[in-house]
């Protein structure tokens, strides 16, 4: 049976997964405040000097930059998997609309204007009396349109 090599992105994904499960940890979360105090408790040991301020300057600095990349790798998969079940669901769902299939690819523009059809549909569905009664933007307009044909013909309005 042949050994599987792990590359480097597999690597690496495996340990920043574990960094990030660990930093969101109690644990971690103790340890951080563990050596802020104790930063502070020997703050009158080395008589509040530079170095003194310049050791948890630099140490803060540097486990907040690694933390940046971390945390934007895991948000970026976690993001990703989201839209992949998302998709999914849409593209799976009788009546459901196509177009939000991949809709984070699309330009803000493409989505003010989706974002627009979307208010609207729900300041129609507002009015429904079930709601489940529409699907769509179109059918939404088609409905409403002939409720108030309808109304208009009995004199409703």
């Amino acid at each position: 049976m042949a050994k599987r090599t792990v590359s480097v992105g597999e690597t690496f994904e495996n340990f920043s997964r574990a960094i990030a499960r660990f930093t969101g940890s109690t644990a971690a979360f103790g340890g951080a405040l563990f050596v802020i105090v104790a930063w502070a408790v020997l703050g009158p040991v080395f008589g509040f000097s530079d170095t003194w301020q310049l050791v948890i300057n630099t140490g803060t600095t540097i486990v907040t930059f690694l933390m940046v990349f971390l945390i934007q790798r895991s948000q970026n998969k976690d993001s990703l998997a989201i839209h992949l079940k998302l998709n999914e669901i849409v593209a799976a769902m009788q009546g459901a609309s196509n177009r939000l299939i991949d809709v984070e690819a699309m330009s803000e523009k493409e989505l003010a204007t989706l974002h627009r059809f979307y208010a609207e549909l729900a300041k129609l569905a507002r009015d429904e009396v079930k709601i489940t009664e529409s699907h769509s933007v179109e059918e939404a307009r088609e409905r409403h349109s002939s409720k108030r044909g309808v109304k208009r013909q009995r004199g409703i309005e």
